[in-house]
Protein backbone atom coordinates (compact mmCIF):
# COMPACT_ATOMS: atom_id res chain seq x y z
CA UNK A 1 0.00 0.00 0.00
CA UNK A 2 1.52 3.56 -1.09
CA UNK A 3 1.01 5.80 1.53
CA UNK A 4 1.37 9.86 0.08
CA UNK A 5 2.82 12.10 2.81
CA UNK A 6 1.64 15.67 2.77
CA UNK A 7 4.46 18.81 2.87
CA UNK A 8 3.90 19.34 6.70
CA UNK A 9 4.28 15.38 7.05
CA UNK A 10 7.36 15.79 5.57
CA UNK A 11 8.91 18.61 7.22
CA UNK A 12 7.90 17.11 10.69
CA UNK A 13 9.84 13.65 9.66
CA UNK A 14 12.67 15.88 8.54
CA UNK A 15 12.89 17.81 12.05
CA UNK A 16 12.16 14.76 13.87
CA UNK A 17 15.13 13.00 11.99
CA UNK A 18 17.59 15.97 12.53
CA UNK A 19 16.88 16.24 16.33
CA UNK A 20 17.63 12.41 16.83
CA UNK A 21 20.78 13.38 14.50
CA UNK A 22 22.21 16.00 16.57
CA UNK A 23 21.40 14.52 19.78
CA UNK A 24 23.20 11.75 18.92
CA UNK A 25 26.24 13.46 18.15
CA UNK A 26 26.20 15.71 21.14
CA UNK A 27 25.66 12.19 23.71
CA UNK A 28 28.73 10.74 21.78
CA UNK A 29 30.63 13.96 22.32
CA UNK A 30 30.25 13.98 25.53
CA UNK A 31 30.80 10.43 26.28
CA UNK A 32 34.15 11.16 24.86
CA UNK A 33 35.38 13.72 27.08
CA UNK A 34 34.73 11.56 30.24
CA UNK A 35 36.56 9.27 31.71
CA UNK A 36 35.17 5.47 31.62
CA UNK A 37 31.71 4.92 30.74
CA UNK A 38 30.00 7.46 32.94
CA UNK A 39 28.24 9.76 30.66
CA UNK A 40 25.88 11.95 33.29
CA UNK A 41 26.83 11.68 36.62
CA UNK A 42 26.29 15.06 38.31
CA UNK A 43 29.61 15.01 39.16
CA UNK A 44 32.33 17.79 37.80
CA UNK A 45 34.75 15.82 35.95
CA UNK A 46 38.07 17.50 38.02
CA UNK A 47 36.26 15.85 41.26
CA UNK A 48 35.82 12.02 39.72
CA UNK A 49 38.42 9.89 41.01
CA UNK A 50 39.97 6.82 39.34
CA UNK A 51 39.15 2.93 40.78
CA UNK A 52 40.21 -0.56 39.68
CA UNK A 53 38.90 -3.92 40.78
CA UNK A 54 40.96 -6.85 40.43
CA UNK A 55 38.67 -9.44 39.39
CA UNK A 56 36.50 -7.55 37.28
CA UNK A 57 33.87 -6.24 40.42
CA UNK A 58 31.42 -9.25 39.27
CA UNK A 59 27.95 -8.78 41.46
CA UNK A 60 28.33 -10.97 44.80
CA UNK A 61 31.59 -11.46 43.90
CA UNK A 62 34.93 -11.29 46.12
CA UNK A 63 37.33 -8.57 44.77
CA UNK A 64 40.16 -6.42 45.87
CA UNK A 65 39.28 -2.05 44.90
CA UNK A 66 41.64 -0.29 44.26
CA UNK A 67 40.65 3.48 45.30
CA UNK A 68 43.35 5.96 43.78
CA UNK A 69 43.84 9.58 44.59
CA UNK A 70 46.02 11.35 42.53
CA UNK A 71 49.01 13.85 44.06
CA UNK A 72 47.20 17.07 42.88
CA UNK A 73 44.19 16.60 45.17
CA UNK A 74 46.84 15.91 48.20
CA UNK A 75 47.44 19.47 48.63
CA UNK A 76 47.85 19.22 52.38
CA UNK A 77 49.25 16.17 54.52
CA UNK A 78 45.85 13.82 55.73
CA UNK A 79 45.77 12.19 59.19
CA UNK A 80 42.49 10.17 58.48
CA UNK A 81 40.44 9.11 55.37
CA UNK A 82 36.94 8.64 55.18
CA UNK A 83 35.40 6.98 52.67
CA UNK A 84 31.55 7.32 52.41
CA UNK A 85 29.09 5.52 50.73
CA UNK A 86 25.81 5.17 49.66
CA UNK A 87 22.96 3.46 51.93
CA UNK A 88 21.74 1.19 49.06
CA UNK A 89 25.56 -0.19 49.02
CA UNK A 90 25.33 -4.10 50.56
CA UNK A 91 28.67 -5.24 49.84
CA UNK A 92 30.89 -6.44 52.69
CA UNK A 93 34.52 -4.67 53.68
CA UNK A 94 36.95 -6.57 55.73
CA UNK A 95 38.59 -3.54 57.90
CA UNK A 96 42.11 -5.83 58.59
CA UNK A 97 42.40 -6.05 54.70
CA UNK A 98 42.57 -2.54 53.69
CA UNK A 99 45.59 -0.89 53.37
CA UNK A 100 46.94 2.82 52.32
CA UNK A 101 49.82 2.89 49.62
CA UNK A 102 51.79 5.33 48.73
CA UNK A 103 54.75 4.43 46.11
CA UNK A 104 54.06 1.20 46.06
CA UNK A 105 54.58 0.82 50.26
CA UNK A 106 51.60 0.34 52.35
CA UNK A 107 51.55 2.65 55.28
CA UNK A 108 51.10 2.12 58.93
CA UNK A 109 47.72 1.82 59.47
CA UNK A 110 46.15 2.41 63.61
CA UNK A 111 42.89 2.02 63.38
CA UNK A 112 40.08 1.21 60.60
CA UNK A 113 36.70 1.72 61.79
CA UNK A 114 33.66 0.71 59.60
CA UNK A 115 30.42 2.41 60.82
CA UNK A 116 27.79 0.85 59.46
CA UNK A 117 25.04 2.63 60.64
CA UNK A 118 26.64 6.14 58.81
CA UNK A 119 27.44 4.05 56.00
CA UNK A 120 31.21 4.79 56.17
CA UNK A 121 35.05 3.47 56.43
CA UNK A 122 37.27 5.98 58.83
CA UNK A 123 40.83 5.04 58.21
CA UNK A 124 43.16 6.44 60.77
CA UNK A 125 47.14 6.67 59.66
CA UNK A 126 49.71 5.79 62.29
CA UNK A 127 51.96 8.64 60.65
CA UNK A 128 50.33 11.37 58.24
CA UNK A 129 50.14 10.45 54.48
CA UNK A 130 52.98 13.22 53.02
CA UNK A 131 51.18 16.13 50.91
CA UNK A 132 51.55 15.96 47.38
CA UNK A 133 51.54 12.36 46.92
CA UNK A 134 49.75 9.85 44.97
CA UNK A 135 47.97 7.37 47.15
CA UNK A 136 46.05 4.25 46.67
CA UNK A 137 43.37 2.87 48.69
CA UNK A 138 43.61 -1.52 48.69
CA UNK A 139 39.82 -2.94 50.14
CA UNK A 140 40.94 -6.26 50.18
CA UNK A 141 38.78 -9.08 50.67
CA UNK A 142 35.84 -7.10 49.40
CA UNK A 143 32.19 -9.13 48.71
CA UNK A 144 30.01 -7.10 46.57
CA UNK A 145 26.87 -6.29 46.94
CA UNK A 146 24.31 -9.65 45.42
CA UNK A 147 22.92 -7.06 42.85
CA UNK A 148 25.29 -4.71 40.74
CA UNK A 149 25.06 -0.93 40.51
CA UNK A 150 26.66 2.63 40.02
CA UNK A 151 27.82 3.36 44.04
CA UNK A 152 29.30 6.67 44.48
CA UNK A 153 32.37 6.72 47.15
CA UNK A 154 32.98 9.80 48.62
CA UNK A 155 36.75 10.50 49.84
CA UNK A 156 36.97 13.24 53.34
CA UNK A 157 40.38 13.54 54.47
CA UNK A 158 41.35 15.05 57.77
CA UNK A 159 44.81 17.15 57.90
CA UNK A 160 46.56 17.02 61.73
CA UNK A 161 46.68 19.70 63.34
CA UNK A 162 44.00 21.33 61.11
CA UNK A 163 40.35 22.90 62.43
CA UNK A 164 38.59 19.45 63.02
CA UNK A 165 36.42 19.61 59.77
CA UNK A 166 36.64 17.43 56.68
CA UNK A 167 37.87 18.34 53.24
CA UNK A 168 36.58 16.78 50.19
CA UNK A 169 38.88 15.48 47.63
CA UNK A 170 36.57 13.85 45.55
CA UNK A 171 34.09 10.93 44.32
CA UNK A 172 34.65 7.25 43.02
CA UNK A 173 31.99 6.47 40.60
CA UNK A 174 31.82 2.42 40.93
CA UNK A 175 30.27 0.34 38.83
CA UNK A 176 29.18 -2.93 39.90
CA UNK A 177 28.41 -5.66 36.59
Amino acid sequence: MFIRKSPLGRLVSAVALTGCLFTGVAVRTLAQSNPGLTIFSGVERENILRYHFDYGGQADGWDRLKLRIPSKKMELAVQQIDLRYPDYYTGKFDPDRIEVRVKGESLPIAEVNWDKDNYQLQIYMQQPIPAQEKVEIVLSNLKNPRFGGTFYFECLVWTPGDIPLPRPLGVWIVTVS
